[in-house]
């Protein structure tokens, strides 16, 4: 297994070899992190609305355990299939405006298994050139034909769509909001164009649900268009601080992915606490309004900042901050000088990201004060100026 050894030295050399990194949440300070016994102002979660360490959470998973038990034994077409999922997926229903509702164990698994489930060979998928690996990966393991439009460029879209317009099936899959850059999808066009050409719309509200919406449905409900979207996927392991993903739709849709989605048949289900633990922090994203205005606060409080010091970031209201460095070595350099000075920000290199483009991500909550988002964008500018970067 020598070539292994060897090319892990060339991702060494490129500064793109990866490691694990241990950390923890301080619950003592929220917003907060610990790695080597560091306390780090955490500047990298998705932890968006704070709920990672809620008390309530906590306290219906542990109750949860008390009566059913650690684990869940098997998959949910065995005998997985416990109570907790049933409140779970009516409630998320009723929540999404939707017929039914459908939990599958992680986001990754939640797009993949999907996206197999619908297409196949002799159909084709159209899917955003920044759409996030698991629907990159779903569109390959489907068999279909994989036809990537330039990032929210509508009229390219349009033109494959028409190139493509008699295929047997035909799937538009998009991020609402995208996971590394922070813009939105052109979501109202999208719906048009799949009105026109006959296609089926899948969106990935991963990094919007919880934030955007009356009740924190997503952006297509703030954009009043889920009618049009036929297949609402999201994830519990962002806004609502736990983990696991849904999806909702028609009952003839969850009927078929409960009959052909692979990831959902042969895995084993989600623990039942954790579960409950998702149902209670449903109610919370429905009743804390409070925590969705101040995490557009604190977004548009550091935006401001940075712009204000003079880097050039995207346009948006998302909480997610992109700041782009372009090298590899400048980035991993920019992340390891934030650290030394109490902040936790990740360096993104490729391949999650074009090359050319590393960057540090930045990504808010609620939990974080105007004081200590001032004072980091200040140190931030401060490293920018040092290494050439601002």
């Amino acid at each position: 297994m020598q070539w292994m050894d060897q090319e892990l030295k060339l991702l060494s050399a490129a500064s793109l070899e990866r490691s694990l990194q241990d950390s923890r949440i301080d619950l003592e300070f929220p917003g907060y992190t610990v790695r080597s016994e560091r306390t780090l102002l955490n500047l990298s979660s998705n932890n968006y609305l704070g709920l990672a360490d809620h008390p309530a959470i906590i306290e219906a998973m542990r109750e949860a355990l008390l009566t059913e038990g650690v684990g869940s034994g098997a998959s949910r077409l065995v005998t997985g299939n416990r109570t907790p999922y049933y409140r779970l997926e009516q409630a998320l229903a009723e929540w999404q405006g939707c017929e039914a509702a459908l939990v599958i164990g992680n986001g990754y698994m939640a797009n993949s298994g999907v996206i197999g489930a619908l297409v196949g060979r002799g159909d084709v998928v159209f899917s955003d050139r920044l759409n996030h690996a698991s629907i990159v990966d779903g569109v390959v393991l489907s068999r279909a034909e994989h036809v990537r439009y330039r990032h929210n460029d509508m009229e390219h879209l349009r033109t494959l769509l028409s190139k493509y317009r008699d295929r047997r099936r035909k799937l538009i899959v998009t991020d609402a909001v995208f996971s590394m850059d922070g813009d939105k999808a052109c979501l109202g066009e999208l719906a048009l164009l799949k009105q026109e050409f006959g296609a089926m719309l899948m969106v990935d509200e991963a990094h919007s649900g919880g934030i955007y919406g009356r009740r924190g449905e997503g952006l297509c409900h703030e954009l009043g268009i889920q009618e049009q979207v036929d297949i609402h996927m999201g994830t519990f392991s962002k806004s609502f601080g736990i983990y696991g993903a849904y999806i909702c739709g028609s009952h003839t849709l969850i009927r078929w992915l409960i009959n052909h989605a692979r990831p959902l048949i042969y895995s084993t289900a989600l623990p039942p606490s954790l579960v409950s633990g998702i149902s209670k922090a449903l109610e919370l994203v429905i009743s804390d309004h409070w925590r969705r205005e101040r995490l557009f606060e604190a977004t548009r409080i550091f935006r401001s900042s940075l712009r204000h010091s003079g880097f050039i970031i995207g346009d948006g209201d998302s909480p997610i901050v992109p700041l782009i460095v372009g090298n590899n070595e400048a980035a991993m350099r920019y992340s390891r000088e934030l650290e030394t000075q109490g902040i936790a920000a990740v360096a993104i290199r490729p391949p999650t990201v074009p090359d050319g483009t590393a960057r540090i991500r930045f990504s808010l909550s609620a939990l974080h004060s105007d004081k200590e988002l001032s004072a980091a964008a200040d140190c931030i500018r401060t490293i920018g100026q040092q290494l050439e970067v601002l």
